[in-house]
């Protein structure tokens, strides 16, 4: 069973930082599509960002300049930097990873970020 284990969500105040962190397990890491989706009170889940196999990314407007994504393919783990945050990014963030049409989801870490 696939395996995506999120940590590094806190309460943060406005202008702050968080580094997300994912950790996948019994999946061949590296051929597989990782995102970070979020998921607000009363929202639908909306992607944040992804990067493929290779290092390309693609970020939502709303994060672009603040947000950061990364990987490790040797650890298994991909990230998410979150700098400059706004209460509008308050949210569960969820790690996916997809391939060949399947996708994968972790439990989501909440990052609550203070006016």
């Amino acid at each position: 069973q696939v395996q995506l284990v999120e940590s590094g969500g806190g309460l943060v105040q406005a202008g702050g930082s968080l580094r997300l962190s994912c950790a996948a397990a019994r999946i061949i890491f590296s051929g597989y599509l990782m995102g970070w989706y979020r998921q607000a009170p009363g929202k639908q889940r909306e992607l944040v960002a992804t990067i493929t196999s290779g290092g390309s990314t693609n970020y939502v407007d709303s994060v672009k300049g603040r947000f950061t994504i990364s990987r490790d393919n040797a650890k298994n783990t991909v990230y998410l930097q979150m700098n400059s945050l706004k209460p509008e990014d308050t949210a569960v963030y969820y790690c996916n990873a997809q391939r060949a049409g399947r996708g994968y989801w972790g439990q989501g870490t909440q990052v609550t970020v203070s006016s």
